[in-house]
């Protein structure tokens, strides 16, 4: 049976667990997912470890200029990329474009070899990848963050020094890793994209307003979006959370669980969407119900149909991620580690995305793609 859980907001006077609700009405205890708190922000981080915030900076630059290579040109690496991904999708192939172009370009021959599976595969199974990756001996291995029922693998790979670990898709260490931590952490600035989303919500929506939250799964990985918002909506008294759904990155189950919940609750005025697929099935909802005047929701990646709903105002606003910065920022940091200059890599570097609301002309959609897609185009 298929499962649209649904935190109802609050737990009552007696302080009892939230609950999942079933599509057949019956509830149960939602399961335990991995709390915010066993990593540190961003900004956390920065604020301990002294230097740091000079050494991004710097790296910053690196990705955001023409290449330079770092030392004598020359050398070679073998990089794995194990990624939980659709073969179908493309986000995979503009990454290895990227990082290859972008090493070659600082004079680096490269060698990539990719491993995928399906999203959602068996621990076990992309346990047994990383261990064919592993097997092959590669200087680096990029592994993409699914969630963090990985923990021991990357545990266990981190510890051996060999090879050295990239985690792409986290942007926020882990406190329990202490001083043994990967090579790098490169992802979006999820903090960030939330103040923005947030900040375009209370400027185009003043006053009173009932909204709610739609995640695309339970595990720390999956909560860090929606969560952020949360807390960025924690001291608006006007702004009501009145439920919380998780839904998965999926578009039919994203729009059968707005249906349900704006069937119950007519004082819903925004759902936030926390990635694309949600962001079309709550947008499917909203028309299929005829509410597209008084209920809206946001973006999360700019994809073309989103950009095309922006247009025709269905949307409030959407998230343009800056798509080739990771590959770029993973190459640099392979460059500099090759010249024999590790100390300039940061621990974490954040890409940035940029907001775009309804007044966004096509004119400036062009522009931001071309900044985006700087080798993958």
């Amino acid at each position: 049976m298929l499962l649209v859980a649904m935190l109802a907001l609050g737990s009552g006077p007696g302080g009892g667990p939230e609950r999942a609700r079933a599509e057949d009405g019956s509830s149960a205890p939602v399961s335990a997912s991995v709390s915010l708190d066993e990593f540190w922000s961003l900004s956390e981080y920065v604020a301990r470890h002294p230097g740091e915030q000079e050494r991004g900076e710097r790296f910053a630059t690196r990705v955001a200029t023409p290449p330079a290579p770092p030392g004598p040109a020359g050398g070679s690496v073998r990089i794995a990329l194990v990624y939980p991904v659709l073969q179908t999708s493309s986000s995979w192939r503009r990454t290895r474009s990227t990082i290859r172009q972008r090493l070659e370009r600082l004079g680096v021959d490269v060698e990539i070899k990719a491993y995928l599976s399906h999203p959602g595969t068996e621990l076990r199974t992309q346990a047994e990848q990383i261990a064919a990756a592993v097997e092959t001996d590669p200087d680096y291995l990029v592994f993409t963050v699914e969630s963090f029922r990985h923990r021991q693998v990357i545990e266990r790979l981190i510890s051996r020094k060999r090879p050295k670990v990239i985690l792409d898709g986290l942007t926020t260490p882990v406190r329990t890793w202490g001083e043994t931590q990967p090579f790098l952490y490169v992802g979006f600035n999820d903090a960030r994209s939330s103040r923005l989303l947030v900040r375009n919500f209370l400027s185009n929506r003043p006053g009173p307003e009932r909204y709610a939250i739609f995640y695309a799964g339970q595990n720390a990985m999956h909560r860090t979006q929606g969560e952020l918002i949360r807390l960025a909506l924690a001291g608006e008294s006007e702004k009501v959370l009145a439920a919380r759904y998780y839904v998965g990155s999926d578009r039919n189950r994203a729009r059968r669980a707005a249906i349900d919940l704006l069937s119950r609750d007519s004082e819903i005025g925004f759902i936030f969407s926390t990635s694309s697929e949600i962001a079309l099935g709550v947008d499917d909802a909203i028309a299929e119900l005829g509410l597209t005047e008084r209920v809206s929701t946001n973006g999360w990646g700019a994809t073309p149909a989103e950009l095309e709903r922006l247009r025709k105002g269905r949307l409030d606003a959407t998230l343009m991620p800056m798509s080739d910065e990771t590959g770029i920022a993973i190459a640099e940091a392979i460059a500099l580690d090759l010249a024999g200059r590790a100390e300039d890599v940061p621990q974490v570097f954040a890409a940035h995305s940029v907001l775009l609301d309804r007044t966004a002309t096509r004119k400036q959609i062009a522009a931001l793609k071309r900044r985006a897609f700087r080798y993958s185009r």
